[in-house]
């Protein structure tokens, strides 16, 4: 089934961003903003709470099922800190979003995220996982690397990102 809308990842380290990009997005395309941590949530796609991490255990299975005939359809900006459990035939575009060391240990330090889960997304950053990640799963050409240290890289981003919306639906468009 060939679709009208794409589907696009935004991923990246926690702090980096990816939220906030996604809204905007959304507001300025019109695609659905598809927050995984609220599907894992309300379609209970974990398999409950971790202490240490303060974070949901998330059941990657049950998460695919949950969002697969959404997804499908098109139109979904999706937003993660992973990106390698997708299928390559879901996704159009995969936005990394990346931050300085020090820029991204203030917002995690802002959220007060407990030391263990602050060092581990700091190191994940710093050796570029998420990015490796992305590029190991994805074809070259698909997955970009962006600068989020700031609001006025926020809002080159998002232009950046509705550019490539724009001509993806000008290329795919019914002849």
């Amino acid at each position: 089934m060939s679709r009208t809308l794409p589907n696009i990842i935004i991923t990246g380290t926690p702090g980096v961003g990816k939220t906030s990009h996604c809204e905007l997005l959304a507001e300025r395309t019109g695609l659905k903003h598809l927050s995984v941590n609220d599907v894992v949530k309300s379609k209970e796609c974990h398999e409950g709470w971790d202490e240490e991490y303060q974070s949901w255990i998330v059941d990657e299975d049950k998460l695919l099922d949950a969002i697969e005939d959404e997804v499908k359809q098109g139109g979904c900006i999706i937003d993660w800190h992973a990106c390698d459990l997708f299928p390559k035939s879901w996704i159009d575009l995969v936005v990394v979003l990346r931050v300085e060391s020090s820029v991204l240990y203030d917002r995690l330090t802002e959220r007060k995220y407990p030391e263990l889960k602050l060092q581990e997304n700091l190191d994940s950053e710093i050796m570029e996982v998420l990015l490796q990640e992305a590029r190991d799963s994805y074809d070259e050409e698909i997955v970009v690397e962006l600068q989020s240290n700031n609001a006025e890289q926020m809002d080159e981003n998002v232009d950046r990102i509705e550019a490539w919306y724009k001509q993806w639906k000008e290329n795919n468009s019914s002849a």
